[in-house]
C-alpha cells in the first residue's frame, strides 16, 4: 500500500491549514481530507470530506457534514483516430451536472470543452505546448463572454512556473510548483485582484510527502 500525505496553508486566512490523506490499495485510492474547522471547539466532522477513486474511470466523493455525494466518471473515446477524454460529473446536493471533453489533437495541440448541463455556462480552451515546455492556454468564457488566458513554463524538468489572468475578474495568479521524488513536491501559490483598491496578494503554500505502509 502506498500513501501520499499533502499539507496546505492559507496565510491569507490567518493561517487556516487543511490536509488531504491518500491511500492506494490496487487500482483503487482512498482519500480523506480535513481543514481546520474541523479541530475548531474539539474534534467534529466538519470539514471532512472522503472520497473512492479509479483513476481514468471513476471517483466518489462524500461530504460528510453536507451528506452530499459528487459523482464523476471518465472515459475515452477516439474520434477520427484522436483521443477524445471525456468526465460526467454530477452533485446530488446541488443537482448539478457538468460535462467535459478534451480532444487530443497531438503531443503539443488540445482543445477542451466545459459545460454546465441547462445553463450557459460553457467554456472553450485551447492548449498549445511548444517544445514540451512551455504552454499557452487561452480560454473563453461564453457565459462572461470573456477570455481568459494562462502561460506556464517547465524549468530543469521538475519545476512549472504559471502565471494566469480572468478579465472578467481582473484576478491575476502566480504558481511555482514542483512535482520531483528527490526534492519533494510542492506548490505555492499566489493570487492578486487588480480590481481592488488595496491590492494585498493571497498566497497559500502546499506540500505532499509520499510514503508506503
Amino acid at each position: 500500500m502506498k500513501a501520499a500525505l499533502k499539507g496546505r496553508y492559507d496565510i491569507d486566512k490567518n493561517g487556516a491549514a487543511a490536509a488531504t490523506l491518500a491511500v492506494s490499495t490496487g487500482d483503487v485510492k482512498i482519500r480523506a481530507s480535513i481543514t481546520d474547522v474541523t479541530f475548531v471547539n474539539g474534534p467534529s466532522l466538519t470539514g471532512l470530506a472522503l472520497a473512492v477513486e479509479k483513476p481514468g474511470a471513476f471517483i466518489v466523493d462524500y461530504n460528510v457534514p453536507k451528506k452530499d455525494f459528487r459523482f464523476q466518471f471518465m472515459n475515452t473515446v477516439r474520434v477520427a483516430e484522436k483521443p477524445l477524454n471525456l468526465t460526467y460529473m454530477h452533485s446530488r446536493g446541488d443537482n448539478k451536472t457538468v460535462l467535459d471533453g478534451t480532444l487530443v489533437l497531438d503531443s503539443s495541440n488540445k482543445v477542451s470543452a466545459n459545460y454546465v448541463l441547462d445553463t450557459r455556462n460553457c467554456k472553450l480552451k485551447y492548449v498549445y505546448v511548444h517544445k514540451g515546455e512551455t504552454a499557452f492556454e487561452p480560454c473563453y468564457d461564453m457565459a462572461k463572454n470573456s477570455w481568459d488566458f494562462a502561460f506556464s513554463r517547465r524549468l530543469c524538468g521538475d519545476d512549472l512556473l504559471r502565471a494566469s489572468y480572468q478579465t472578467s475578474s481582473k484576478m491575476l495568479g502566480l504558481e511555482w510548483s514542483r512535482n520531483s521524488k528527490l526534492n519533494g513536491c510542492f506548490k505555492i501559490s499566489a493570487s492578486l485582484d487588480l480590481a481592488e483598491e488595496l491590492k494585498l496578494p493571497k498566497i497559500s503554500a502546499e506540500t505532499t510527502w509520499n510514503f508506503e505502509m
